[in-house]
């Protein structure tokens, strides 16, 4: 088994529909990943332990998901120096603008890269991106999804053409 290199951090077992979309790029990349439940607000102290032994277990970015109050990604990144990026998750209550602002309105000093409301794919692409930066073998599989998606779309604009016409 390879050591992981990003962890996903979700803050309650509710998100995990939601973050299954980054495991499955993740697995279509071959990066290595580990997934833990962990609530800012209802075990702190596994919060805290995660984030400050993550580095020297190898994690090179952490994925936080956190829906309405969303501490989870700032209170990760206050205690660690790797890089966080933060999946505000959908809620009943205020469609996910809740989590929005509680992952992306962090203090100076306190970074978390934040994608969409329950934006995972984002979340595990843009992971991949960082860990290529010092892992470069993670780098053609990101073109090549990058193509992929480039002939997404100009299949589906020669359907609309053909459509229009």
């Amino acid at each position: 088994m390879v050591d992981p290199l990003i962890g996903i951090v979700l803050g309650s077992s509710s998100d995990l529909a939601i973050v299954e979309g980054a495991d499955r790029v993740l697995e279509e990349l071959d990066v290595p990943f580990e997934r833990r439940i962990i609530s800012a607000h209802r075990s702190p102290q596994a919060a805290h332990d995660y984030a400050v032994s993550a580095a020297e277990r190898g994690i090179e970015v952490i994925i936080c998901a956190a829906g309405k109050a969303a501490h989870l990604a700032g209170v990760v990144s206050s205690l660690t120096t790797l890089p966080v990026i933060g999946i505000p998750i959908k809620t009943p209550d205020l469609g996910g603008m809740d989590s929005l602002l509680s992952t992306v309105q962090m203090p100076p000093g306190v970074p978390v890269a934040t994608v969409a409301i329950d934006g995972a794919v984002n979340a595990a692409i843009l992971a991949t991106q960082i860990v290529a930066l010092k892992h470069p073998e993670y780098a053609p599989k990101l073109v090549h999804q990058k193509e992929k998606l480039a002939r997404g779309v100009a299949e589906k604009d020669e359907e609309y053409r053909k459509e229009a016409q």
